[in-house]
């Protein structure tokens, strides 16, 4: 079963460029997404396998000879050697239009993706800087799984993830495929291209801060409970920001009021993998576990910046928090006058109203209410300065600001 993709209008309206090149974590649906846009014109081939891989990197002339494009090609970062070769097909191909005065639409002949950021920012993006359009894919969204499985149930959804193979195959067993996936991708793949040497304590630090999800980020209690250098643990963050694993929510910057905060939340964008991290083997105890609460708000972090980067909304997301303990999980900054305050609130049968903060109101005069994003229920005003909106309209809702 093929699960549409939100961004895919995006790709789809984008006829501009020659090569598209889509960043996000293995197995999140990058080449599944571009096969389904190429319809069958396209031959796929990925770097996964050495023979390619080392074809391209050896003599990428006569790789591009014998795969012309239209061409997907998987984890392209492993062959580096072969993106002057794609500079220079396309530039030849730009200076044919010139010279022949061609108006006829640009037809995508290169689709490409790659899932480690950091070799990515080495090898691409220098050389193919103003030939190619850059996404950011990340794993399904409640908005993509509902709308592809309308039954699916929420502690599901928590417990999984957004990792399209547990839902299109669902005989898969999820902890060991994400036993796997750590196994894999995050403590081979990442841990070498990042240079990790210390590989037991990066796993441990991986666990600590997968308990931490949905909580002010404190280098020097990681460390301390760890073992490990705040340097160390900074550098490995960021290694994990890098890689789309993990996002650390900013306080929000304003000159208007000196009491707020200025430590970042941290979260995991895939609850699957932080339930993994936590060590949960059944999807039934997590909304009675002390972790839930935190799941949750993970989960609803995970669906507004899902939303944003497949719907190429040029929003800004961020924490409210003052030394005095007033707190909003998210306030979204659209650039457009709209400014929305948000709260998770784990609630299976709905919530009770919230009234904005008196601080919030006074450094956003405008702001009338308060948004409780809840686990179920229905979209309904609790108050006349509080909206209920249940996760799985999230999406939609947050479309209608645009």
């Amino acid at each position: 079963m093929l699960i549409k993709r939100d961004i895919a209008t995006k790709l789809r309206e984008n006829r501009g460029v020659y090569i598209h090149i889509l960043i996000g974590p293995r197995q999140c649906g990058k080449s599944t997404l571009f096969a389904a846009l190429g319809e069958g014109k396209f031959q796929e081939i990925t770097f996964d396998d050495f023979q390619m891989r080392n074809l391209a990197e050896r003599d990428p002339g006569l790789f591009l000879t014998q795969y012309p494009p239209p061409i997907i090609i998987d984890e392209i970062q492993y062959a580096p050697n072969i993106f002057p070769e794609i500079k220079r097909i396309i530039d030849n191909l730009k200076k044919d239009r010139v010279l022949k005065n061609q108006k006829d639409e640009i037809t995508v002949l290169f689709y490409l993706t790659g899932s480690n950021q950091i070799l990515l920012d080495t090898h691409v993006k220098e050389t193919l800087v103003g030939r190619a359009s850059f996404y950011h894919l990340n794993t399904l969204s409640v908005h993509e799984i509902k709308n592809a499985f309308p039954n699916m149930p929420l502690t599901t959804i928590l417990f999984k993830g957004g990792w399209p193979e547990l839902y299109t195959n669902p005989a898969l067993d999820p902890v060991k495929y994400l036993n796997d996936y750590i196994r894999n991708y995050i403590e081979k793949d990442i841990v070498v291209s990042a240079g990790i040497i210390k590989k037991k304590e990066f796993h441990t630090v991986l666990g600590m801060l997968a308990a931490r999800t949905g909580n002010i980020l404190n280098h020097s209690s990681l460390a301390k409970d760890s073992g490990v250098k705040s340097v160390t643990i900074n550098e490995w963050i960021s290694v994990l920001e890098r890689t789309a694993l993990l996002y650390l929510l900013p306080p929000l910057e304003t000159n208007l009021n000196k009491r707020l905060t200025k430590a970042p939340k941290i979260y995991f964008l895939d609850t699957g993998l932080t339930t993994r991290l936590q060590g949960w083997m059944d999807a039934k105890p997590l909304l009675a576990s002390p972790q839930a609460g935190a799941l949750f708000e993970t989960l609803v972090l995970s669906e507004i910046v899902k939303c944003i980067t497949n719907f190429g909304k040029n929003w800004k997301v961020s924490l409210w928090r003052t030394k005095d303990g007033e707190e909003v999980d998210f306030i979204i900054d659209t650039g457009k006058g709209d400014i929305l305050a948000l709260d998770a609130k784990l609630s299976i049968h709905g919530a009770d109203p919230v009234a904005p903060p008196p601080s919030l109101s006074k450094t956003f005069p405008h702001l009338k209410h308060m948004i409780l994003v809840t686990y179920d229920g229905k979209k309904l005003w609790l108050s006349n300065n509080c909206l209920q909106i249940p996760i799985t309209q999230l999406t939609d809702f947050l479309l209608e600001f645009t």
